[in-house]
């Protein structure tokens, strides 16, 4: 079994069903890492029914702990492995975790959010704190925005084919835009906003490790990551009493259910309701 041409093809037709990067990248994974399994009983993916399949999804549960989420992304992954290389379609809808978890999101206090924006010394890692903040802004999103989507006339920044292929606007901080000032002065980027070594394209993993390192040097014990502050950010717009619809059109929400998750939050954290065990 040739399992790097098979990845190779399937790449490519993801490319032309024009799938992100991101999504390309974990459709990748996971069916890699269902071939190199399968290729230890069988010669060919064609052998594998969707009995086959089943069990080594049901092997994924018992032995690695998935969560829904992650099931749902390896059963997508085989079933679009199967239609668009292999021209087959396989019976496993029933493989699709039917209940969903329901987590509420991780997210850092104004005073937490502080701490960490002014934990670092670096003015590049400190303008990527604040954009992720100030805008709410995915990882994908922050990596993919070029100079001339920062207007800073209408204060604005321009995010371009984010989650959905869709466009939307979000405002320019004020105070982010100080800063830019300065970093450009001293960075001086070509195209993207952050570049790496050589003017290329920032890494996910450098964003990734900048707000890892920040959150430790501010003390904080929470696991934090980029999409933490996106939660941060609708959480405290929402605190401020800014309208649940707006908030969902600065977060590129296609639904406004999936906003709501950050009311629960602070319906929680704003309520005067005491504990009896401070009533007794």
């Amino acid at each position: 079994m040739d399992i790097n041409n098979l990845l190779s093809v399937f790449e490519q037709r993801l490319r032309m069903q024009r799938y992100s990067d991101a999504s390309i990248r974990n459709y990748k994974s996971a069916v890699d890492n269902f071939l190199r399994v399968a290729s230890k009983k069988y010669q060919k993916p064609e052998e594998l029914d969707g009995d086959r399949i089943e069990k080594y999804v049901f092997w994924l549960i018992e032995t690695k702990n998935i969560s829904a989420s992650y099931q749902r992304m390896v059963v997508a992954s085989i079933d679009k492995f199967y239609r668009l290389v292999l021209n087959i379609q396989l019976p496993i809808k029933h493989l699709y975790p039917t209940r969903k978890e329901h987590h509420l999101p991780e997210y850092l206090n104004k005073e937490e959010v502080k701490r960490l924006i002014n934990s670092t010394d670096n003015l590049k890692h400190k303008c990527i704190l604040e954009m992720l903040y100030s805008g709410g802004l995915r990882l994908s999103e922050l990596l993919n925005i070029q100079l001339s989507d920062v207007d800073s006339n209408d204060m604005i920044i321009h995010i371009r084919m984010a989650k959905g292929k869709k466009d939307r606007k979000v405002m320019l901080s004020e105070v982010l835009l100080i800063d830019l000032r300065l970093y450009f002065t001293q960075y001086r980027p070509e195209r993207f906003l952050f570049e790496g070594q050589n003017k290329e394209q920032y890494s996910p993993k450098s964003v990734q490790n900048v707000v890892r390192q920040a959150a430790q040097k501010a003390g904080i014990k929470k696991q934090v990551t980029p999409h933490t502050l996106r939660h941060s950010f609708a959480t405290h717009l929402l605190e401020n009493g800014v309208d649940i619809r707006y908030i969902q059109e600065l977060l590129g929400h296609q639904s406004v259910n999936t906003t709501e998750i950050y009311t629960h939050i602070v319906d929680i954290s704003k309520s005067s309701i005491k504990s009896p065990l401070d009533l007794i």
